[in-house]
């Protein structure tokens, strides 16, 4: 299920995604597409040109696949949400989107999928889900 969708302008070309403890200075060299760390994912994507399209969903329980066709994933692990928001936006801070509250604060598996696998991507899909125990 589709909880956010926005065409987000960033003025550099690595976008993160992550808690709200915002992103540390050295997140600024991402790979092609994406790379994982354990706080935050980084995303190469299309700067300051064209708007980047990006979708936040939440995992369906049905086990229904989300991401669209053609989307390549980059970035499959978990995430800590210290207060249970996602935030989203360029690493200097000046583009951002926050969701109001995606769960309780603690660890989420996130799926990142991107139209680009080689960078930099267009349209990003964030899906969020839960912890197997």
């Amino acid at each position: 299920m589709q909880i956010a969708g926005l065409d987000l302008y960033v003025n550099h070309p690595v976008m993160a995604l992550g808690s709200t403890e915002w992103i540390p200075d050295h997140a600024r060299a991402a790979g092609p597409a994406g790379r994982g760390m354990r706080n935050p994912v980084l995303v190469r994507v299309r700067a300051q040109v064209p708007l980047v399209k990006v979708r936040v969903l939440v995992e369906d329980i049905t086990g229904i696949e989300t991401t669209q066709d053609g989307f390549t994933t980059v970035f499959d692990g978990s995430l800590f949400l210290a207060d249970g928001r996602l935030i989203v936006g360029d690493v200097i801070g000046q583009s951002r989107f926050t969701t109001h509250l995606a769960g309780g604060p603690g660890r989420r598996r996130v799926t990142v999928a991107v139209d680009q696998p080689n960078g930099p991507a267009g349209a990003v899909d964030i899906t969020l889900g839960e912890i197997p125990l």
